[in-house]
């Protein structure tokens, strides 16, 4: 198309050239003339269709530098997007990587509890047989039971059952309390009374209560992954947190799912708390530590020291319903705890979080007993009134997508101001 053009404007000076020197020769100008006026006229021709090859040429340029921009463009926006792939494979990748060190460590502690129950299984039963006389037989030893127990552990039979705990009034679930069950191989399940009388005296009740610990930890974990991520209450016993064997395994397993910080509240009894040890005390703000919160329950004292609660990280306290009604009584015409008579009933609540502990009234059985701990501020509530334990594969599993974590952690308050 190019040389075409060319042609065309070489044939068009020319005749230009030609039919300027014709009219001046014909107009009487000598041969000279004519010839000079023709030359002249080519060269004139000839520096303008210079420009107009510059001109078309710098117009060319111009397109080709805008299309080599166009594809600069696309190419950077190509890199960005292959950028922000790779990032996400190589978080992808640090992701499964620290899932494999973290599943690889799991196996390793489970390994080690259940090798531990192995070990204590066989250990301590001719010496509690001996301390009452008798003689290690066969029928003496509780194998039945036992290698139940055991069978159950090594073999992943361990069930976790939620109870839900509801905000008040409007009684939306807001956490779970988790309660471990054992299932024999055929399925039957194993309550705490069952093997408690066995494994007691056995000595096992550590590495069992650590075995479940462990189960529930893995269990929530999962919910996380499935964003199904709720606050769930998960018994810790104080022989967990000083086992020099289990804790610092422990401890490992969760600093790799500290993501789980929000999801998980360890829960200790009120007197196994207030006679705890330097070390579990120690252990228990290295959890604090990496972002785990505390709940004291099986409380039968309501004069709580509730700067040590504060100091220990110990975010919830857990009271019966009852407990808290039955220690209700008047006092020059005001409704007093008797356990705090100089404080008013309906402020116990309010003066604990401010120390930033919340009160949850546990094992509501009734509706009076819902009128009667609203009345006392509670905004918190658990209880076979508002959903028994039920089995984490049923259909607690639909309703665990919600609450988020994050607004788990805001409660209700029915003294907006006050606090």
């Amino acid at each position: 198309m190019r040389r075409l053009t060319l042609a065309l404007l070489c044939a068009t000076y020319l005749c230009l050239s030609a039919i300027v020197a014709l009219t001046l020769w014909r107009n009487g100008a000598g041969w000279g003339v004519g010839v000079s006026a023709l030359m002249g006229c080519l060269g004139l021709c000839l520096a303008s269709h210079g420009m107009i090859m510059r001109a078309l040429e710098m117009r060319d340029l111009r397109g080709e530098v805008e299309a080599v921009r166009d594809a600069h463009r696309v190419l950077l926006d190509q890199v960005v997007r292959l950028d922000g792939r790779l990032v996400d494979v190589a978080r992808a990748v640090e992701i499964d990587l620290s899932r494999s060190v973290a599943l690889k460590g799991e196996v390793h502690l489970l390994e080690d509890l259940v090798h531990q129950i192995g070990r204590r299984f066989d250990e301590p039963q001719a010496p509690y047989l001996a301390a009452r006389g008798g003689q290690p037989t066969a029928a003496a030893r509780p194998m039945g039971m036992m290698e139940i127990v055991r069978a159950a552990l090594a073999e992943n039979r361990v069930d976790l059952y939620l109870q839900p705990v509801v905000a008040l009034p409007q009684r939306k679930t807001v956490f779970y309390e988790s309660f471990s069950r054992l299932r024999d191989a055929s399925g039957a399940v194993i309550m705490p009374a069952e093997y408690l009388a066995v494994a007691e005296p056995a000595g096992l009740m550590t590495a069992i209560d650590n075995l479940l610990l462990f189960r529930c930890v893995q269990i929530v974990r999962r919910l996380a992954r499935q964003e199904r991520r709720v606050g769930i209450f998960c018994n810790i016993s104080m022989a967990s947190l000083g086992d020099d064997a289990f804790f610092p395994q422990f401890l490992d397993l969760l600093k790799a799912n500290r993501d789980l910080a929000p999801a998980l509240i360890f829960e200790v009894g009120q007197a196994a708390f207030e006679a705890r040890t330097g070390v579990q005390a120690r252990n228990m703000a290295k959890l604090a530590d990496l972002g785990f919160r505390f709940s004291l329950d099986k409380v039968t004292n309501l004069d709580l020291d509730l700067q040590d609660l504060s100091r220990a990280d110990v975010k919830f306290v857990k009271v019966a319903a009852q407990t808290l009604l039955d220690e209700l009584t008047e006092i020059d015409d005001r409704l007093v705890l008797r356990s705090l008579p100089d404080l008013a009933a309906e402020d116990f609540a309010l003066l604990m979080r401010r120390y930033g502990v919340e009160l949850i009234a546990e094992k509501v059985e009734n509706e009076r007993q819902v009128v009667d701990i609203l009345e006392l501020d509670i905004a918190i509530a658990q209880g076979h009134l508002f959903g028994e334990p039920r089995a984490i594969k049923d259909a607690v599993l639909a309703e665990a997508g919600a609450p988020p974590p994050a607004t788990v952690v805001q409660m209700p308050q029915r003294r907006a101001a006050a606090g």
